[in-house]
């Protein structure tokens, strides 16, 4: 049974449809949360929150992207996550199943059957480390479409839809995000190994 069938039957009430469009979508809604709250138990709550709220409002859904409907419930369940409890300092991008679209494919299962040396790891690590601290640094709606665009591959119309903003609005909000990420990767550069330093323009 193709997506669209699936979301006619679970429309209908039927379970059984809903929840394959849950193991469809599972990893990506996850993924995503785990990247906004910066933290796993605030990210498994907030998937688990965002698939009840997608079942009750299934009826609501008018067709377009499924994807980037249900990511607006998922962004909007982490923001509700990120006001009821003060952020933890994460460690979360080693969490991330490597497994899944969308995640760094510098992924330690990739590295590890890409027959990698251990030294090479260990860089690709620590740049991951300093892309999540960059990104932790993020206001929420910055790092949101910086998660769903450069992360997760969402086109500009899909983001859009995904965070109820028009797409000049993205493509604006997503530059100054870049902009900012760039300005704080250059501050680390000195801890990253010098391969994945950003150097400056003029230099």
């Amino acid at each position: 049974m193709d997506e669209t069938a699936l979301l006619r039957a679970a429309r209908k009430g039927d379970l059984e449809a809903f929840n394959r469009l849950v193991l469809a979508y599972q990893g990506l809604a996850y993924n995503v949360a785990l990247r906004i709250t910066g933290e796993t138990r605030s990210a498994e709550d907030a998937t688990q929150e965002a698939f009840i709220s997608a079942f009750r409002s299934l009826r609501s859904f008018r067709g377009g992207s499924f994807r980037a409907w249900l990511l607006r419930i998922v962004t909007n369940a982490c923001y509700d996550e990120l006001r009821r409890q003060k952020r933890r300092p994460a460690s979360s991008l080693e969490d991330l199943p490597a497994s899944e679209e969308g995640v760094d494919p510098g992924g330690e299962a990739t590295l590890a059957t890409a027959g990698s040396h251990p030294e090479e790891e260990a860089e690709r690590s620590e740049l991951r480390r300093a892309i999540e601290r960059c990104l932790n640094e993020l206001p929420a709606d910055f790092k949101t479409l910086a998660v769903l665009i450069d992360i997760q591959g969402l086109d500009y119309r899909e983001a859009a839809q995904a965070i109820g903003r028009p797409v000049g609005t993205v493509k604006s909000r997503l530059a100054r995000a870049r902009g900012r990420l760039r300005n704080c990767l250059k501050r680390q550069g000195e801890l990253l190994p010098r391969q994945f330093r950003l150097e400056d323009e003029a230099g």
